[in-house]
């Protein structure tokens, strides 16, 4: 037993003292710390210190998304954006991607909270002992920082604050969203660098696919882009991306998301993107038509405000639009314009005109060319850009006049040169362009719609925007007036003799025929339009006159001016393709005429319907009119000037009826027709009116426009998908293979209903 007196335990109460007293000091400090962190949080939740979502904000993240356009069938056509991102669901996800992001960025991430406490420990570990093993945000935090970016210059202490702020918001995530909506937003809201944001777009950009389809490998290289997209891109650092890959595998098989001898086999497949696409306006399918649609839609949003007053953005607000193309016959109708135009056509052209001086001018004064030229020199890139640095008008015509290294667009592929600008310039005048747009006789469904031969090059759309002189194919309109005051049948007799009209202005216009076909004869009006015959088509302008023909006209939805001369009769007026085909179309759909329409509606991001479109229809002609009209055109193709169609290589032997035309010079080249299902229509011609070919043998509408027709046609029939496949093979089931002889038409089936079928010769003058 110690003595009280003892030094030792006198000792030991001395030592005791000083640490009773760091005790409280301690508990203090510990207790403020801890408060000052709840206290910092609080006031970050409650938005004190700064920007802080609301509950309203978290359940809508203003992402900007793409709007989409689908076609009829369903298939994605293309976007409207800013970001190309498309959001997808949880459902949409394959495993394996799943699997991917969690075993290589959140492997506790059905664990944790919002924030890895563990993760966040050996964060703060590693930068103690300078050995930083991974980071320490969840994947909810990095979708907190991806739905509310950082600001890229903000102060250390401001970025350490915001990382808190990240905290709290992932915490308020985790609690408003299961942990699958949570990866579905995260790959919804990722950068997968080649202008493809979101998991969707990514998929379709690397591999033509959607989410859904995606193999483990492919998983595997979009997960390991998310560390740096462009590091890790497959297009510009395929090794790279190779070994990333390989990682996120390694890490699939090390939390048992696959098998070591699964996870080697994967390894050894190469990655492959050769169906990589990236996602512009300029490539994929229906591209004139997407831009047309861009350009309604944009006037659209302004005329249609949302419930809040504000007005759709189609670049940010993430609507679909649901369009009436079809997109197989979309296919069909670029690879008809590709075939013939681009395939076939084009080098003609080249070799028509090689070694001509003019070329590809042609009966025009130099005056004239110089003019055109000149006009096209200050529209170029190169002209604005040499004035605005303040070249003179002499120094920008000689650097167009000096050859220079340069490539030049071929439609296989680009070619290196030696060219002046100047030169390049006319060369490009050389391409023919192609409008073509085909339509539902009964819904006025637009089905196809081709602005032209290549987007990335000509973008000038010749279906809507375009307007040219469209030759013979006028004159069924003419014929149709003839029909309407009931004097007339397709085979009423009339004299096949030159017509002179005295104009206003004191002088006189006989119309001449191209061909010396029958002239002086009497020949039904089937024959004369079949033949294309100028003198008949005046004998019957004579009779009625120019503004009976307008009339007609307007009421079948032509909207472009028209002058009220007796020349239309020979097409002397210019129209867009899209009113040609919407007024043609009256007649097999019995004298009704439909507005052509592009769009059956549109949702908003939630899929909610806010506009639906019904097409406008009038009564245009009687249906008699139209079946006498539709009679006379179906010998333009039986027997007449688009008689091709029946014979080799086309052979189609179904209904059809139509009408070439062709311009003065060879200038605009037309074909327009229909069977009971379908209208189409095409025009093939240059940029300019002076470029063209010199002869008619290539020129004209049946060498040049009807064959276009003619391949569309004839695989939009031969594929069992469609329905005019079905109406050919099947009839009973799939009406629609004849043209519909109205009830109240009692007469001759081929329209000949009237005793009287011979008129006099004219004695107009």
């Amino acid at each position: 037993m110690y003595n009280t007196n003892d030094p030792k335990p006198q000792k030991s109460r001395k030592s005791k003292a000083p640490r009773s007293k760091l005790i409280k000091p301690f508990w203090i400090l510990y207790t403020v710390g801890v408060l000052s962190v709840v206290a910092i949080f609080f006031m970050i939740s409650q938005g004190w210190l700064g920007f802080m979502p609301s509950f309203l904000e978290l359940e809508n993240p203003k992402t900007n998304l793409a709007s989409e356009v689908y076609s009829y069938d369903g298939e994605l056509l293309g976007k409207y954006y800013l970001e190309n991102r498309s959001n997808c669901h949880f459902s949409d996800l394959p495993d394996n991607l799943t699997q991917a992001l969690v075993a290589t960025e959140d492997a506790r991430f059905y664990k944790h909270s919002g924030v890895d406490v563990r993760a966040l420990m050996r964060v703060i570990t590693g930068v103690v002992t300078f050995n930083k093993k991974g980071g320490g945000s969840t994947v909810t935090q990095q979708l907190a920082k991806n739905l509310f970016p950082r600001d890229p210059n903000s102060s250390k202490l401001k970025l350490v604050l915001t990382k808190l702020k990240e905290w709290v918001v992932a915490a308020k995530l985790e609690r408003e969203y299961s942990k699958n909506e949570i990866i579905a937003m995260y790959f919804n809201t990722v950068d997968f660098g080649s202008n493809s944001m979101g998991i969707r777009s990514a998929a379709n950009t690397y591999f033509a696919k959607e989410p859904k389809d995606l193999t483990v490998q492919e998983s595997a290289m979009l997960v390991g882009m998310l560390k740096a997209s462009t590091k890790y891109s497959p297009r510009r650092n395929p090794e790279a991306a190779l070994q990333r890959r390989n990682t996120v595998l390694n890490q699939m098989e090390k939390y048992k998301y696959l098998t070591e001898k699964a996870c080697d086999s994967i390894k050894a497949i190469p990655i492959d993107i050769s169906n990589f696409k990236m996602q512009t306006h300029t490539v994929g399918k229906a591209t004139y038509f997407r831009e047309y649609l861009r350009q309604y839609l944009k006037e659209w949003c302004r005329q249609n405000p949302k419930d809040d007053g504000t007005f759709y953005d189609i670049y940010v607000d993430g609507l679909k639009i649901y369009t009436t193309i079809d997109s197989r016959m979309q296919q069909y109708a670029e690879d008809a314009v590709r075939e013939h135009v681009c395939q076939y056509l084009q080098p003609l052209f080249f070799d028509h005109w090689k070694g001509w001086k003019n070329a590809p001018f042609y009966k025009i004064s130099q005056e004239e060319i110089d003019r055109i030229m000149k006009a096209a020199v200050r529209r170029s890139d190169r002209y604005m850009k040499m004035k605005s640095s303040g070249a003179t008008e002499a120094e920008i015509m000689k650097a167009f006049n000096t050859p220079i290294r340069m490539k030049v667009f071929t439609y296989n592929g680009k070619r290196d040169t030696l060219l002046t600008p100047m030169d390049s310039i006319r060369y490009m005048k050389s391409f023919l362009q192609c409008g073509m747009m085909a339509m539902d006789v009964n819904t006025g469904f637009v089905k196809a719609y081709v602005g032209g031969p290549n987007y990335e090059m000509f973008q000038f759309d010749h279906v809507k925007l375009s307007r040219r002189q469209v030759g013979s194919t006028f004159k069924p309109y003419v014929y149709t007036v003839a029909m309407q005051h009931g004097e007339f049948t397709p085979c009423t007799m009339v004299p096949n003799v030159p017509v002179t009209f005295h104009l206003p202005e004191g002088t006189t216009w006989t119309p001449k025929n191209s061909s010396h076909y029958k002239e002086g004869q009497m020949l039904p009006l089937r024959e004369a339009l079949a033949q294309s015959l100028n003198h008949v088509s005046a004998y019957l302008m004579k009779i009625y006159g120019p503004e009976e023909v307008i009339r007609l006209v307007r009421a079948m939805g032509m909207t472009s001016d028209i002058p009220a001369v007796p020349s239309i009769c020979l097409g002397a007026c210019e129209l867009s393709l899209y009113e040609q085909v919407g007024a043609i179309n009256c007649f097999p759909n019995q004298g009704v005429y439909v507005e052509p329409t592009f769009i059956t509606k549109i949702c908003d991001k939630q899929g909610n319907v806010i506009h639906s479109f019904i097409p406008k229809t009038n009564e245009a002609i009687d249906q008699i009119t139209a079946f006498k009209t539709v009679r006379l055109m179906q010998g333009v193709v039986d027997y007449g000037t688009g008689q091709r169609l029946r014979r080799a290589p086309y052979n189609m032997d179904f209904p059809l009826a139509g009408k070439t035309g062709t311009t003065d010079n060879q200038s605009d080249a037309w074909f327009v027709g229909y069977t009971p299902m379908l209208t189409c229509g095409v025009w093939v011609g240059c940029e300019d009116r002076a470029a063209h070919f010199r002869t008619i043998t290539y020129g004209q509408g049946a060498r040049a426009a009807l064959p276009v027709f003619a391949l569309f046609m004839s695989k939009c029939y031969a594929d069992p998908e469609l329905p005019y496949y079905k109406a050919v093979h099947n009839p009973e089931k799939y009406p629609g293979m004849e043209f519909p002889i109205p009830k109240a038409y009692t007469g001759d089936p081929s329209g000949c209903n009237e005793e009287k079928k011979t008129r006099e010769r004219p004695d107009f003058d």
